[in-house]
């Protein structure tokens, strides 16, 4: 029973993710050049659709929204709700939280969506496509992995503190 809700829980952070990046195109791509190679960031400037200081905003303004929201999420859902004691079972929960949260990241949104639909394409860069190289791709699973690996275990150390 613990393992659903633990898959439950990483399709709604899922979930969570697919509705910031649709908030964030919903005026068009543009609107999430920060998540875009420097390339298409130096296309889109040259285009006057925006301009670099305000890519900058945007970028910061997800990484905070996103990064702590992610945090608050898995925490409440691994000892509010699971009442994970320990470090072995907080870890295993968070990492499978936020490793299923990676795969929808990389193969929903970033292979479908952005891949393979016309949602996430610029006017005057698609001759830059793929915006998400096979190299990036590659990059993406292995820093995935390893990041929601690291974050796990540091958060769970932290909560072994507060909860034991």
């Amino acid at each position: 029973m613990l393992a659903l809700k633990v898959v439950i829980e990483g399709l709604g952070l899922g979930f969570l993710l697919w509705l910031v990046c649709a908030a964030g195109i919903r005026n068009g791509a543009v609107g999430m050049v920060h998540l875009y190679g420097q390339d298409v960031q130096d296309r889109v400037v040259a285009l006057g659709l925006t301009t670099a200081e305000a890519i900058r905003r945007r970028g910061i303004a997800f990484r905070s929204l996103c990064l702590p929201g992610y945090i608050i999420y898995v925490l409440t859902c691994v000892y509010a709700f699971n009442g994970a004691h320990g470090f072995f079972a907080g870890f295993w929960q968070m990492f499978a939280v936020l490793s299923i949260m990676n795969l929808i990241d990389r193969l929903l949104i970033d292979d479908y969506w952005v891949g393979r639909t016309d949602a996430w394409i610029i006017p005057g860069t698609e001759d830059l496509r793929p915006y998400i190289t096979v190299q990036d791709k590659k990059q993406k699973w292995v820093m995935g992995t390893v990041g929601m690996a690291a974050v796990s275990a540091l958060l769970a150390g932290v909560m072994c503190l507060f909860v034991g």
